[in-house]
């Protein structure tokens, strides 16, 4: 197995003074995949944004490629990239929604957001154009997904993203998914209540509930 390229111990994490997260102890492989289930409430979203440094737990430590790291760390912003529940489009045609966050980074090659395009099913000849606003629910999230793609994070954080979609909108997010660990060594973290399809994605699936880890093989 890979060496660990995160590692999460006695990790804690409350709200109000409510407690939404209790880690003893957690690894994440390089260039693996990960599943989350569990019911609503049971951590996984937490640990999400946690891992996506947009949020620090009250106690314990988190490292990442071997040395501490937290939501003061912004260069890791460009390492890893979170697609959460509801993906937010922007008001522009679909290769503009991929383009957009390459261009933040002074790429202007249109071949990167149109090959993200081909990773998630949608052929950039009948999609490139489209409006957000003639999107399906299934395209809107898989053009969510490339723009993501089209960055080539070194980490991919997807919460629910089959969640209301198609069978094959879900294949697309999983063969996507795949590609980005074979194409550039991606880790990725999946959270889905849909176990029979994160099963066929993640290499192993953990248990949440009440913030903690029940299986943990």
């Amino acid at each position: 197995m890979n060496a660990p390229l995160y590692s999460l111990r006695q990790v804690r994490q409350e709200y109000h003074g409510r407690l939404a997260l209790d880690l003893d102890e957690l690894d994440v492989p390089e260039r693996s995949i990960l599943g989350l289930t569990g019911h609503n409430g049971s951590g996984k979203s937490t640990l999400l944004r946690i891992l996506a440094f947009l949020e620090d737990p009250v106690s314990g430590s988190v490292t990442y490629n071997g040395r501490p790291a937290g939501t003061r760390d912004s260069a890791l912003r460009r390492e890893v990239t979170l697609l959460t529940q509801e993906p937010y489009l922007l008001k522009r045609s679909v290769l503009g929604n991929v383009a957009y966050g390459l261009r933040l980074r002074g790429e202007r090659d249109p071949a990167l957001a149109e090959a993200a395009l081909d990773m998630v099913g949608l052929a950039p000849e009948n999609f490139s154009l489209r409006s957000w606003r003639d999107l399906s629910g299934g395209e809107a999230q898989r053009v969510a997904l490339a723009a993501r793609l089209a960055l080539r994070p070194r980490v991919l954080l997807l919460d629910e993203p089959t969640n209301n979609l198609d069978r094959e909108s879900a294949d697309r997010i999983k063969d996507a998914a795949l590609a980005a660990r074979d194409a550039w060594g991606a880790t990725l973290v999946l959270v889905s209540h849909d176990l029979p399809w994160l099963t066929t994605v993640a290499d192993r699936v953990l248990t949440m509930a009440d913030g903690r880890v029940l299986r943990h093989p």
